[in-house]
């Protein structure tokens, strides 16, 4: 019998990351963050100045990722709800870094205890979805991400998959509304546990659940 299927991002969803980015953007180079957007672009700017461009801040990304990864820290309740949830699902942690970073990814979450497949991709995370739902069989599938734009993408590239919402880090989560095109908006585990693990009970793809409740 073909199990549930999990795909869940990492940074503020797993572990915590934009605290431990603001914190060295301030030590290391001198710029202030703000929680004020999931656009990280826009919350990062040089004292007094102007908000970063995007060329800039994928450069300062690149000099957190992956030398300062030790910074970062588990989300609170995240790596028991994965516990539970493998008993049932097969889980796999998709995750925007590049592909270098893969291992040092790996061994990241080994270190809190979370030992899963974990994939690297660049740009949006529809396509790679689907890819992954197809070679796990077409199971019920969950996709749980921060960024509203992956909801948007799996959406167009796999509808049958439910997307959770969720953004860990409570500063940043204050600020930002709920992804349109995703079905739930969940920032904490316990509750994003139960939430998913229903959606695995029920045994019905998002499409064939939206579909019936058009009926």
């Amino acid at each position: 019998m073909t199990r549930p299927l999990l795909i869940s991002d990492c940074d503020e969803v797993l572990l915590h990351m934009v605290r431990h980015f603001a914190t060295w953007l301030d030590e290391a180079h001198d710029i202030e963050f703000r929680y004020d957007s999931w656009e990280l672009a826009k919350n990062m700017r040089r004292r007094g100045g102007a908000p970063l461009t995007q060329e800039e801040m994928f450069g300062y990304l690149g000099g957190f990722f992956p030398a300062e990864m030790a910074r970062q820290t588990l989300v609170p309740h995240a790596g028991e709800a994965l516990a539970r949830l493998a008993e049932r699902a097969d889980i796999v942690i998709l995750t925007n870094l590049e592909d270098q970073c893969r291992t040092h990814r790996v061994e990241q979450l080994e270190r809190f205890g979370i030992a899963h497949r974990v994939e690297c991709n660049q740009g949006g995370k529809g396509a790679p979805v689907a890819r992954l739902v197809a070679e796990h069989g077409d199971p019920v599938t969950v996709f749980v991400d921060d960024l509203p734009h992956h909801h948007e993408s799996v959406a167009k590239h796999a509808p049958g998959v439910w997307r959770l919402h969720m953004i860990a880090e409570p500063a940043l989560a204050a600020g930002v509304p709920a992804a349109p095109l995703a079905h739930a908006r969940i920032d904490d585990w316990r509750a994003a546990e139960a939430w998913i693990d229903a959606r695995f009970a029920a045994g019905e793809p998002a499409a064939a659940a939206e579909a019936a409740a058009r009926a």
